[in-house]
């Protein structure tokens, strides 16, 4: 009884914070603002990091890049699986005054996919080009906070997706 009581607080408190950031896209200028950095966080992001990454860098940037590319394609299939077992609806399709800020790119919510590459990529990266800090951190905090703003995903779907990421990319590490 206890258990259940917990889970609907936590339920609600998460509610509430949904709503919350989502108000921040009833402005058409910071809404337009955080559709850019989740397309962005689409891939085109890191994708075009990677291929700056090669020019500048030369070949040496080849051991990065494909370390890269496979934490990405892992964390792919790990968030694909998770979200067809889990099936979890998105907050705007449960939650009646959340406004859908831009379309979403699968039927479910949990984990986020764009935080769990965004932190992935993101550790990756700076365990070969630490002072690239500057850039890419507050990318990856701002995709993570762009998918609760657009009504996409609740918070606990952007926290296990940066979980997700992280174990991901420290696994990575070992394997690579």
């Amino acid at each position: 009884m206890i258990h259940k009581f917990h889970f609907k607080q936590v339920s609600l408190w998460e509610e509430s914070l949904c709503l919350r950031f989502n108000r921040v896209s009833h402005y058409r200028t910071l809404r337009s603002g955080f559709r850019v950095i989740s397309r962005l966080g689409d891939g085109v992001f890191w994708y075009g990091l990677m291929v700056f990454l090669l020019y500048w860098y030369g070949k040496s940037a080849w051991i990065p890049v494909l370390h890269m590319a496979l934490a990405g394609l892992t964390c792919t299939l790990i968030y694909k699986w998770v979200k067809i077992k889990t099936s979890r609806p998105r907050p705007y399709e449960v939650i009646q005054e959340i406004v859908l800020g831009t379309n979403p790119l699968d039927p479910f919510s949990f984990p986020s996919g764009h935080t769990l590459h965004a932190v992935a990529f993101t550790i990756v990266l700076l365990g070969y080009y630490p002072a690239m800090d500057w850039l890419v951190v507050p990318f990856a905090a701002m995709v993570a906070l762009s998918r609760v703003v657009l009504g996409l995903h609740y918070p606990s779907d952007v926290l296990a997706g940066a979980l997700i990421g992280t174990i991901v990319a420290a696994a990575s590490f070992w394997a690579f």
